[in-house]
């Protein structure tokens, strides 16, 4: 679990997802249209995935992509488009500063 504090702090925005997953494509989509380039963790290719995916598993993350902005822990798909559509992401973004307007 420290592992995964460590990454998610060293960046503005932090996705682990897995490199098949489609809606792990959409989120890291929707953040590349923003102009937004996170930092992506693809558990499936690289090593220790699993241990990190356990970990996550251990910090309340159910799902992929698991999104962390500002080192804090935003969610997975559902939260991150739900900010979208509230029009609340960027503000998140900007705060964070992985976003500049």
């Amino acid at each position: 679990m420290d592992r995964v504090k460590i990454m998610v702090f060293e960046r503005p925005v932090v996705i682990f997802s897995k490199s098949s997953c489609v809606l792990s494509h959409t989120v890291k989509s929707l953040f590349n249209d923003l102009g937004v380039h996170p930092t992506i963790y693809e558990l499936d290719e690289i090593s220790r995935g699993h241990e990190i995916e356990q970990a996550l598993y251990g910090l309340g993350c159910s799902t992929l992509p698991t999104v962390f902005i500002g080192g804090e822990l935003v969610g997975g798909t559902n939260e991150i488009m739900s900010l979208q559509l509230k029009r609340g992401l960027k503000p998140v973004l900007i705060r964070a500063g992985a976003l500049w307007v």
